[in-house]
């Protein structure tokens, strides 16, 4: 067989649309970022027909090339809650505002076989889009995302995801110089809100793009 890899990785992604479709989000397939952001650009987004945007702290939606897409974009409101120009306290209440969107994007920390999105969070606001607020949402999510099981998305998170997350960050944290998770009592700690999603409702309110490649933390 030519290209074994691609295609253990195509039969895995396959099976886990499955299990994610029968949970009621609307998934596809890219076989890697550019495609992805084309799914975005040419097929979701002018069927939501969006009025507003905004998105959640997520390296795999940047890898895209989806924020520089639609930082400008001409027919949307698009509330940048992580414009470096802003204040602090500017970023925190268009991150308030983002919760009433018409379409939210982000990535996820992990999704089990069984086609559950594990997540754990530092202030909530990604997280509490996905599951409230936005008429829609998008995920950008890699293959290494990935998990057998919940046991497994949670030590995947804990041990690798939130370290190189800090890392990423510059937050300071035990994890940051250790790479190993000290369950600290920072005021940087960034694992603050663990979170299941077992289905979407209303259905295929969240959709995903499941991505053949590694993107993101």
């Amino acid at each position: 067989m030519k290209k074994p890899i691609d295609n253990y990785w195509n039969l895995k992604l396959e099976s886990v649309k499955e299990s994610l479709e029968n949970n009621n989000f609307e998934v596809f397939i890219a076989q890697d970022a550019n495609q992805a952001k084309e799914i975005a650009v040419n097929d979701i987004i002018p069927n939501l027909s969006p009025k507003s945007v905004s998105w959640g702290g997520s390296v795999s939606f940047v890898s895209t090339g989806l924020f520089h897409a639609l930082k400008d974009h001409p027919d949307m409101e698009v509330l940048n809650a992580f414009d470096q120009k802003l204040s602090a306290e500017d970023m925190l209440e268009l991150r308030r505002r983002s919760l009433l969107v018409d379409l939210f994007i982000t990535g996820t920390n992990a999704v089990t076989e069984a086609g559950q999105l594990v997540n754990l969070d530092m202030i909530g606001n990604r997280v509490a889009a996905m599951m409230w607020g936005p008429k829609n949402v998008l995920l950008i999510v890699g293959r290494n995302k990935i998990c057998a099981d919940l046991e497994d998305a949670m030590v995947r998170i804990k041990n690798y995801a939130a370290p190189v997350n800090v890392m990423n960050l510059d937050k300071k944290t035990p994890c940051y110089k250790t790479g190993v998770c000290q369950d600290c009592s920072s005021p940087d700690r960034i694992c603050n809100y663990w979170t299941i999603i077992e289905k979407s409702f209303q259905k295929k309110r969240i959709k995903i793009i499941l991505v053949n490649e590694d993107m993101g933390f």
